[in-house]
């Protein structure tokens, strides 16, 4: 492990051109990451905003069975990540030859008419057509990781992903909110709205609204204040031969390769752990889980977005900036199978069905869960180690495309997959119905084998 300091901190060379920025140089534009957080938020805010009410809107749409719901729910959901997946790489590129901010801009318009138009849906098909519309403008998620990477320096880049992380986190705890809060309308608030009119007509238009005019105030203040971070140069003979490098010559270049598997090893431990989670908890005692009520795990949903945004805000930066970024993902990979084992652990406490027991479950449950979310560090850390590992500023767009195209397409195949084999290790009670921890552990514990083999970071020129 290869520690740093203030003075003895790795090149960012796909930000930095392997020339050093003095900090004093560079501070950080607080101003143009807050507008590029505030942007952040708006992709994870339209895509949790239906999670509180989808089901009933496809029911209602569709007339179709209850049983059948979960099916067009996760068909809904995967066919938006597989629309991200397929025009990943399209918007990188565009980033890296049009630029950023033209990118963004159209990309956050894109998302606020597809979130309106979702939510005027009347059918299966359209919902489906419409949620695969807001996944074709993915541009967003490429464009603001490589602007706020742009506008870092090896100084400030932990603190600027932080707020990255952070403002994504904020997305998905508000985006539930708003549309459960939000959704129909004239039953929830018959006071205040009529039983006939339009949002009765259309009763998850409101949620859709609201949401969408948050994705128009981002997409106006980008067009407005935020600056273009693609440095053009002009086009001489042999000038820059990084910048025309094809996915596949960008994929062979040094340390890419094992940096995006990675990137994918972590996407996948942290998709199949919110996946299983949510269903673990309300699994009763005796099947493996914990047995909760919607209430328990709302509270405890929050003490675990709290508890990232502690980590990430508070202890990153400084951790990163004494350990390294690869040190932080070692020391996350260590703590992920401990992280995990205490689910288990927990419902071996209940189990015991003691007073005793059941008082030290409601101790160790907050503390574990709490201590637990340092993991979530490993999400930032990776990131920065992707940025570093660019053979050019020029293709920076594009390599971010490139890992976020697996992360949608992870995104798309995992949950269900890891939802099927939890529901059968619950129905066959495989190891006491703890089947699906052991998976989870053994994929946690190879991810330190994987962190063996990231690339070391350069020390700065001393000349």
């Amino acid at each position: 492990m290869v520690t740093t300091t203030s003075d003895d901190v790795h090149e960012t060379t796909a930000l930095l051109g392997r020339n050093r920025v003095p900090k004093e140089e560079k501070p950080l534009p607080k101003a143009q990451i807050l507008l590029l957080c505030y942007a952040r938020a708006v992709e994870p805010l339209a895509f949790f905003s239906i999670f509180p009410y989808v089901s009933q809107m496809i029911q209602d749409n569709g007339g179709i069975k209850f049983s059948d719901v979960g099916f067009y729910t996760g068909l809904t959901e995967s066919l938006f990540s597989l629309t991200q997946a397929i025009v990943m790489i399209f918007w990188g590129r565009a980033a890296d030859r049009v630029g950023r901010k033209p990118v963004l801009v159209f990309s956050l318009f894109g998302v606020t008419v597809a979130t309106v138009l979702f939510g005027l849906a009347k059918s299966i098909t359209q919902m489906v057509l419409f949620r695969c519309l807001a996944g074709v403008f993915a541009g967003t998620i490429v464009t603001i990781r490589t602007m706020i990477a742009e506008h870092s320096t090896s100084e400030t880049q932990a603190r600027s992903f932080s707020w990255f992380a952070f403002s994504g986190n904020l997305g998905l705890f508000l985006g539930p909110l708003l549309g459960g809060s939000l959704a129909n309308p004239a039953r929830q608030y018959p006071g205040v709205f009529k039983d006939t009119g339009f949002f009765a007509d259309y009763p998850y238009a409101l949620s859709s609204l609201v949401v969408a005019l948050i994705g128009a105030t981002a997409a106006f203040s980008s067009l407005l204040f935020v600056q273009e971070t693609l440095k053009k140069e002009p086009a001489t003979s042999g000038s820059n031969p990084d910048k025309d490098l094809s996915t596949w010559q960008l994929l062979k270049a040094p340390s890419v390769g094992i940096v995006l598997y990675t990137y994918g090893h972590i996407m996948v431990l942290a998709f199949a752990y919110t996946a299983i989670i949510p269903v673990f908890w309300f699994t009763p005692t005796y099947l493996g889980g914990y047995g909760f009520t919607p209430l328990q795990i709302s509270v405890l949903m929050g003490v675990n977005g709290a508890a990232q945004s502690a980590w990430l805000l508070l202890a990153f930066p400084p951790l990163q900036k004494k350990i390294g970024s690869n040190g932080v993902i070692r020391l996350c990979a260590y703590a992920y199978p401990f992280f995990f084992l205490a689910c288990p652990a927990g419902n071996i406490l209940l189990r015991l069905d003691s007073e005793v027991s059941v008082k030290l479950f409601w101790i160790f449950l907050p503390i574990a869960l709490a201590v637990g979310c340092g993991v979530s560090m490993s999400f930032t850390a990776i990131q920065l180690i992707l940025n570093d590992v660019s053979p050019s500023p020029k293709v920076l767009g594009t390599l971010n495309a490139v890992a976020l195209t697996g992360v949608s397409g992870l995104r798309a195949i995992c949950p269900a997959l890891f939802t099927t084999l939890f529901a059968l290790g619950v129905r066959t009670q495989l190891a006491g119905g703890y089947a699906i921890w052991v998976l989870m552990i053994l994929l946690a514990a190879t991810l330190s084998v994987a962190a063996r083999y990231l690339p070391e970071p350069e020390k700065p020129d001393e000349s």
